[in-house]
């Protein structure tokens, strides 16, 4: 056994979830290590010891709250003032989305690989506002074609706000920030902002947005962070913070008088923050963050997830019944396929057999295929083992 094979079989056991099963479904919710979900149990405890509510744990929750933006700003590579801490991506959107000041007529551009969620939200805010929503088909750019030139094409001079995701959550593909937003901030009459649904970026990719000059960036804990579910956050740049309103305002939002009354807006991401949360999720973020960081840097992550994603859709490749979506191999952690017919029932019935074998995966409709997640803790031997378990399936297509 190598030394860094060594590293990994030890490095698993911190992941209680890794136990009894194959996991490959780090795009939907990450397997927490016994730091996290300690973490949250101690930090549950000890407010129940010491308030619930009290001036002790208030003060507890104003320094873990500090904490927690400190940390996320510093895998994302921003300053700590710009991060609002939410529940997760679709609250992050939300308060993008609506801090707008829309006009009858703006025009909302998307991509055609975004979540349902944007896409029902753009909808909501096209009815209320006289909005014009449109598409771009990015989906199309995963094996040729240059994604920022289809952006390109499709702005207009009305467009308001490009939403897209970093790496696409169906086909795996990492689009160009850095030059998409020089595309979009300088586009004439006026700069397009962005926002960026970085559901599956954070925790697996190598992040700077402060050098990229992103503008809105919402992300989730509880994937490739493999925190726990219900702690997120939106990072807005500092320039565009007085562009986006608040929509949902509670108390720690605003600014308030010796006697308590509001007045005006806290000065950093703090003001799209509404009111209680559940403070133990800080703690136990924060210990899972570690957990990834005691075994490498962020970009030492990714190579590792680029060897193993790259590993998978070659053995894919040698299954006579396997398409990949992709003719090249991975660019993230996300490996996505289709058997067969390529029919939804096809693919449906592939996913519940792994399954019942103790590999979990799952099926995507647009477009219709299966999605592997490999994370930089997913060995070789759990992907032959796939690749073997698929083979008896495929014996009976």
């Amino acid at each position: 056994m190598t030394l860094s094979t060594l590293s990994i079989d030890q490095h698993r056991q911190q992941f209680p979830a890794l136990a009894n099963k194959a996991y490959f479904n780090y795009g939907g919710q990450g397997t927490m290590p016994t730091s996290a979900i300690t973490a949250m149990q101690q930090a549950h405890e000890y407010m129940q010891q010491a308030g619930p509510f009290s001036s002790e744990v208030n003060q507890w929750v104003t320094r873990e709250s500090q904490q927690m933006r400190q940390a996320i700003a510093s895998e994302l590579g921003v300053p700590a003032s710009t991060i609002t801490l939410t529940e997760d991506v679709t609250v992050g959107c939300n308060i993008a989305l609506w801090g707008i000041e829309w006009q009858a007529g703006d025009h909302l551009l998307l991509s055609d690989c975004e979540h349902p969620g944007v896409v029902a939200t753009a909808a909501e805010i096209s009815r209320r506002f006289g909005v014009e929503v449109s598409t771009c088909p990015l989906m199309a750019t995963l094996n040729q074609g240059d994604p920022v030139a289809v952006i390109a094409e499709h702005l207009r001079p009305t467009t308001r706000l490009l939403v897209i995701s970093h790496v696409l959550w169906n086909t795996g593909q990492v689009l160009p920030l850095p030059e998409i937003m020089q595309v979009c901030h300088t586009a004439q009459p006026q700069p397009v902002r962005v926002l960026v649904d970085a559901a599956q970026s954070v925790g697996m990719l190598p992040l700077d947005l402060d050098a990229w000059d992103v503008d809105f960036y919402a992300f989730t804990g509880h994937k490739w962070l493999c925190g726990p579910a219900g702690v997120g956050g939106l990072y807005v740049a500092a320039q565009v913070r007085d562009q986006l309103h608040p929509t949902f305002i509670g108390w720690r939002s605003i600014t308030k008088t010796a006697t308590g009354q509001p007045t005006g807006w806290q000065p950093d991401g703090s003001r799209y923050e509404v009111a209680t949360s559940d403070y133990a999720l800080y703690p136990a973020l924060r210990a899972a963050m570690a957990t990834h960081q005691a075994w490498g840097s962020a970009t030492e992550r990714y190579q590792q997830i680029l060897k193993l994603s790259g590993y998978l859709w070659k053995r894919l490749n040698d299954l006579t019944f396997v398409t990949c979506l992709r003719m090249a191999p991975p660019e993230s952690g996300l490996v996505s396929f289709q058997i067969g017919d390529h029919s939804p029932k096809q693919h449906e019935q592939l996913v519940q057999f792994l399954e019942r074998q103790g590999f979990l995966l799952r099926t995507i409709l647009d477009p219709t295929c299966v999605r592997a997640c490999v994370h930089y803790f997913t060995t070789e031997a759990e992907i032959e083992q796939l690749i073997q378990t698929m083979q008896k399936f495929g014996e009976d297509l």
